[in-house]
């Protein structure tokens, strides 16, 4: 029998239980998507407590074992009954794409701008926002933070009005201009195919040709998991600030080159016609690497794990409008 010394007491021992460091509160707005998978998995795991809210609008079902909260951004008063208990919120939702931004232009600002416009007036901890380097538009030189920005799209625009909104009034910030996401994350939020890199990886996969129009254009690449990767870094160590996230500036011809040489039989066809994309940019990350954070993944592992789920069929029907943003929102939305 283990006898207690008259010299501790109950409300010492409770007091002792306590003493381990409280775990910081995370709320991740559309933490079921395809970036917030992989960084919501990979948060629970470093000791974070995470809640996920989002509206499920790519998916049927949400049954990862934390704290979820089905809600819309543009539902101000829910939104307002809960952020407050959270030491960070993670924004990651928003209508992503040239196209699928096009589809309502009002709706679009309303969930890529508007909503943020109201977290920096109602909330005071920490934000974590996902902005995107596609607000450089065209630029022939390697942009940096500093660089003039120059949206094409009602997309790259609504995120460059948010990110300014963030960047302006919110009290403590760490913004991400995200390069061009490619590759699986985990494995239950859907996979995206309207990204060039999976979209190539794709085609090459299912046996049809790769049309290459033009080629030459510049995109800077970056594996979803290292997007995950960058904002727990961020969170480890303090980081507050504006920076372009990506680990490589590839020429589209070459990314399908390197598909090329990886998938066997990939047949390519370059075209020397435009096409209807006119973005070309490539950019520094070398703000944020400087901080310490190094990529993990490269475009030789996302190419591999493309092919991977669909050689396998992991996927009963690739060609499922909802693993494209506009093909899925253009029937949802009208």
């Amino acid at each position: 029998m283990v006898v207690l010394s008259h010299n501790i007491s109950w409300k010492s021992l409770s007091e002792n239980m306590n003493d381990e460091p409280k775990k910081e509160k995370v709320f991740i707005c559309g933490g079921a998507g395809y970036i917030g998978g992989y960084l919501t998995d990979l948060l629970v795991e470093n000791g974070y407590d995470v809640t996920v809210y989002d509206n499920l609008v790519y998916e049927t079902r949400f049954l990862k074992n934390v704290p979820f909260i089905y809600g819309d951004v543009r539902d101000q008063n829910k939104l307002a009954q809960h952020i407050s208990q959270y030491d960070v919120v993670i924004w990651l939702a928003a209508i992503v794409g040239d196209s699928a931004c096009a589809i309502n232009k009002n709706l679009t600002s309303e969930i890529n701008f508007h909503s943020v416009q109201w977290l920096t007036k109602n909330y005071s901890g920490k934000i974590i926002f996902m902005s995107t380097c596609s607000v450089y538009g065209v630029n022939n030189e390697i942009s940096d933070e500093s660089s003039l920005t120059n949206p094409l799209s009602h997309y790259a625009a609504t995120k460059l009005e948010a990110e300014q909104e963030v960047v302006t009034n919110a009290r403590h910030y760490l913004a991400f201009r995200l390069g061009t996401v490619f590759g699986v994350g985990d494995r239950y939020s859907r996979v995206r195919f309207d990204l060039v890199v999976n979209s190539l990886v794709k085609r090459a996969v299912m046996g049809q040709l790769l049309t290459v129009f033009g080629g030459g254009q510049w995109r800077p690449l970056l594996h979803v998991k290292d997007v995950a990767e960058a904002v727990l870094f961020g969170l480890k160590n303090n980081i507050t600030g504006l920076y372009n996230l990506a680990t490589i500036n590839y020429k589209i011809c070459d990314i399908a080159q390197e598909i090329e040489r990886i998938i066997p039989h990939t047949r390519v066809e370059y075209v020397n016609t435009k096409f209807e994309d006119v973005r070309n940019y490539k950019v520094s990350a070398e703000k944020f690497i400087a901080c310490g954070w190094q990529p993990k993944y490269d475009l030789t592992h996302g190419i591999n794990e493309i092919q991977q789920i669909l050689s396998e069929a992991r996927l009963k029907d690739p060609h499922d409008a909802v693993y494209s943003n506009f093909d899925y929102l253009k029937n949802k939305i009208l």
